[in-house]
């Protein structure tokens, strides 16, 4: 048989699998189905080796070719046959749409209709009632992912908006594949529940795929379609569309997104009626099937190429683009990558078009994710093995059944460090680093700490897991609710149940698993990683190392960790040199742990700018960052040039980002390639850039006084001893130091805070004081080295000028720092709160005037909100709209001339 025809052989049969009637053109019977498929169909010159019709008009062409032969260069011809028609010929549309290019094993399909139109490969033709479908519709898919919007409608991350946007321009290009990388732990799932309801509801998709690497992920991703609530309508996504996880091996045909794992999605394609639920729990990170021979898919009726419009795949091990790409390749759909750790194989699959790439690193810096630092315990026996010398008794295990028998020794018994947990188990190995662990579990790792954070222990396997979690309860004195075993051979509890109680509650401290919670599954209050075991797949730790990113508001974190406050970072307890190996992409930004952070902040002020001190600089500001309320945010915004500690943090890690620095240099030096040397000086210049917020000694000194105000040495070690107890006789002199302190604070501080130089330097009928600027007076005051705070000032004056002090401040307000400030300043011989104040010279005011009782009552109330905020300004009626309204309605146009007076009098 010659190849053309064997090719045509090929192509009737793949034509009749998907329904289509395939006849010869002397032999031809439209009415014999809906959709027929004529060999040799004569057109005004020459013929089409097949012209597709349905319901008797003609849709389409196929142009066969030998096995073999390239297609691209003969697209010209299929494109001639769909325009050159008889005129008597019946067609859907003029040029046919729908042209394929086959040799029967390999197809190449365009839709004329789609916009800039390209040829795609296709696993096999179209089912006939797809094409019907598609007929209907005014626009082609692509054409409609033309005209998505940008995307700014909801509460997502700038992270995740980009992630979005670049999907989208990807669309519009109509790439074919596209891959977002972005850290763990920031949000991509939602991402793709986000990105998914838009593409259902902008783009008409039929139906999504998302697949994840394991059953008990998709479970966690059914939760999130699930909790989702749409921007625009205001319903959880599922509540209008259908949402199916593949329990068994059947699409519900009414769903839109179908979720399931590679290993279902391949029985089902072999047309296999079960699939054992057991199969989708291991991950495929720590199986061998990069070592397997890609699978075999066959053309499924049942499931047509068509079925699905789009396909996630969910950090997926990377065997999914070798051993299972032909499973991915089978339909005829745009594939989304999702992934934290993206290795060759994702780069190459998804055609080097990464539309998103969002590192650990930068992520850290937008308090998306917490950093982490590593602290290494090394045994004798971790890293050498150990002998056992002839005549000692040892007991031998069947590493099945755990059956323990006593045997001695005839010959010295050596072993080897890689050995260790394997054929030989050395307790005093595991008990030596738990109880290491423990020791130095609230001195060195967790410093100042009570409770025992959440932990996760990485096991070899299930045996050496078992191990570990009796010697944890051992060691801690703990019962069987503070250490659990997780693993796909845990029973008693569902596995699932366990993670919810890990991530949930009190309980368990300690959870100990082999790669059951190793990759994507969500423990935000996780704080603690131990590797007991070594890893060799670089993408396959940087997803282990995932589990501790996640941040966690601090509400629900102490909910679960009674004694913490917020979540700053994550520690690796580092057994076995996990960390030493040079796999991982992710580094701890902290590089100078030794050096202080008054060091670091006094050494980039003096131009010490390498790498380490940067990046470990970039490190304590994220962390920094998270003990902050929003009055300390916006003082140091204030100083460092409109620029939050956030951006900061940023911008310290932009300036050491080489693909930034490249940028820098084309456009510093107008060059597409600029050399070494000029790369340098452009990095020097973004360095500088970066650190001009350090120049300025008042920002250093703002970060030092809040830092040294948040933080507290907890002594654990000193005993104490009762030197005396009584009444302090010394009260006056504290008091006298308490004034002489204040005095001192706004004498140092009076060219440098603005409420200062307004009081200190303007004339008394003409200061204009704002609430921020007494806020900003009374925080700085607050700092060490002052440690004031106005009651603490107030009750100083009490007690040593009781005839000059009115009232004690008893309601605390924030304005009354004004009155001492006067009072210490000499201007007022009395110290009085500053409501009383207020209130002298608002009845003063009054005296002078005629107005109504309600004007009155109204005016009371703009009093009220002076004595609180110092004066009134037309953005603080805005925020009172009907206290406004009232205030137009009494006074009509004289209204603001009044408010204006009012802050003169009252608020100079």
């Amino acid at each position: 048989m010659k190849p053309e025809a064997r090719a045509r052989q090929i192509i009737d049969e793949l034509l009749t699998n998907v329904g289509w009637h395939v006849q010869d053109y002397d032999q031809i019977n439209l009415g014999a189905g809906l959709a027929i498929a004529v060999r040799e169909y004569t057109l005004k010159s020459g013929f089409a080796d097949y012209l597709l019709f349905i319901n008797r008009k003609a849709v389409g062409v196929i142009e066969a070719k030998p096995v073999g032969q390239t297609l691209s260069g003969v697209e010209i011809q299929s494109d001639k046959y769909s325009f050159n028609l008889p005129k008597t010929l019946a067609c859907h549309q003029k040029p046919l749409p729908f042209i394929y290019e086959s040799t029967g094993k390999e197809t190449y399909f365009r839709d004329a209709r789609d916009p800039d139109y390209r040829s795609r490969r296709v696993f096999a033709f179209h089912k006939p009632e797809t094409l019907q479908e598609w007929l209907r519709e005014p626009d082609t898919l692509r054409g409609r992912l033309q005209q998505l919007p940008e995307i700014d409608t909801e509460d997502l991350r700038d992270c995740q908006k980009e992630a979005i946007s670049g999907l989208f321009n990807s669309f519009k290009e109509n790439r074919p594949r596209a891959l977002i990388q972005m850290a763990t732990g920031v949000g991509k799932t939602y991402t793709a529940v986000s990105f998914i309801y838009w593409l259902i509801k902008l783009a008409g998709a039929k139906r999504v795929l998302f697949l994840v690497d394991r059953k008990n992920l998709g479970e966690q991703t059914e939760k999130e379609f699930q909790q989702y609530v749409t921007p625009d309508d205001g319903r959880k996504f599922t509540e209008l569309y259908n949402v199916q996880l593949l329990r068994s091996n059947t699409i519900d045909p009414v769903n839109k997104v179908c979720i399931t794992t590679i290993q279902r999605l391949y029985s089902m394609l072999r047309g296999e009626a079960e699939f054992e639920a057991e199969s989708e729990e291991e991950s495929l990170f720590d199986g061998n099937e990069e070592n397997q021979q890609p699978k075999d898919v066959v053309y499924n009726s049942k499931i047509p190429l068509e079925t699905f419009d789009f396909i996630i795949t969910d950090e997926c091990h990377r065997s999914i683009y070798n051993v299972w790409r032909q499973v991915l390749e089978y339909f005829d759909a745009f594939i989304i990558g999702l992934t934290a750790t993206p290795s060759l194989q994702t780069f190459g699959f998804f055609n080097q078009n990464l539309v998103m790439e969002y590192p650990h690193e930068r992520a850290v810096a937008d308090g998306v994710n917490v950093g982490y630092e590593v602290y290494r315990i090394r045994t004798q026996i971790t890293e050498q093995g150990s002998t056992i010398q002839a005549g000692f008794y040892i007991d031998t295990r069947n590493r099945q059944t755990r059956a323990v028998r006593w045997q001695q020794l005839d010959e010295d018994l050596s072993y080897p460090a890689k050995e260790l947990d394997r054929s030989v188990v050395a307790l005093d190995q595991i008990r030596t680093v738990i109880r290491t662990f423990k020791e130095r579990l609230f001195t060195e790792i967790f410093p100042g700490r009570t409770e025992v954070p959440k932990t996760l222990i990485f096991a070899k396997d299930d045996s050496h897991a078992e191990d570990i979690v009796r010697i944890v309860r051992e060691e801690f004195g703990k019962g069987n609710e503070f250490c659990k075993k997780i693993t796909y051979r845990t029973t008693g509890e569902k596995t699932e149940d366990l993670i919810a109680s890990f991530r949930n509650s009190y309980n368990p401290r300690i959870a100990v698993t082999v790669d059951m919670i190793s990759t994507g599954t969500d423990i935000k209050p996780l704080e603690c990683l131990i590797f007991l075991r070594d890893v060799k797949s670089r993408i396959y730790f940087e997803q282990m190392k995932g589990r501790g990113t996640r941040t966690i508001n601090s509400t629900d974190f102490q909910g679960v960790t009674p004694d913490a406050e917020v979540k700053e970072q994550f520690v690796i307890v580092d057994v076995v040199g996990v960390c030493e190996s040079d796999k991982t992409d992710s580094r701890p930004l902290e590089r100078k742990r030794s050096v202080p952070f008054d060091a670091l902040l006094q050494s980039v002020a003096t131009d010490v700018r390498d790498e380490d001190t940067l990046m470990s600089l970039a490190g304590r500001l994220a962390k920094f960052d998270k003990k902050l309320n929003a009055d300390e945010r916006t003082e140091l915004k204030s100083v460092a040039g409109a620029k939050s500690i956030q951006q900061i943090t940023r911008d310290l890690l932009d300036a050491l980002d080489p693909d930034i620095q490249i940028e820098q240099a084309v456009k510093q030096f107008q060059t597409a390639k600029p050399t070494k040397a000029q790369q340098q000086q452009a990095a020097e210049v973004l360095i500088n850039q970066a650190c001009q917020p350090f120049d300025n000694p008042q920002f250093r000194n703002l970060l030092k006084e809040i830092k040294s105000k948040n933080e507290q040495i907890i002594d654990t070690v000193t005993q104490d001893l009762i030197l005396s107890a009584g009444f302090d006789i010394s009260a006056r002199d504290k008091a006298m130091a308490t004034v002489e302190t204040f005095r001192q604070c706004l004498e140092a501080k009076k060219d440098e805070i603005t409420a200062l130089q307004i009081l200190y330097n303007q004339p008394y009928g003409q200061r204009r004081l704002t609430y921020e600027q007494i806020k900003q007076l009374a925080n700085a005051l607050e700092r060490p080295p002052c440690n004031l705070t106005p009651e603490k000032v107030w009750q100083a004056y009490a007690q040593l000028e009781a005839d000059k002090v009115r009232g004690a401040g008893v309601q605390k307000l924030l304005t009354d720092i004004i009155s001492l400030v006067r009072f210490a300043m000499g201007e007022t011989e009395t110290l009085e709160p500053y409501s009383v104040t207020i209130e002298e010279k608002f009845q003063q005011w009054l005296m002078g005037k005629t107005f109504t009782s309600e004007q009155v009552s109204w005016l009371e109330k703009i009093k009220q909100h002076i004595i609180t905020s110092v004066r009134i300004d037309v953005e603080d009626l805005q925020e009172m709209p009907q206290e406004a309204f009232k205030g137009y309605q009494l006074f009509g146009n004289d209204l603001m001339d009044i408010l204006d007076e009012l802050n003169e009098v009252l608020a100079a």
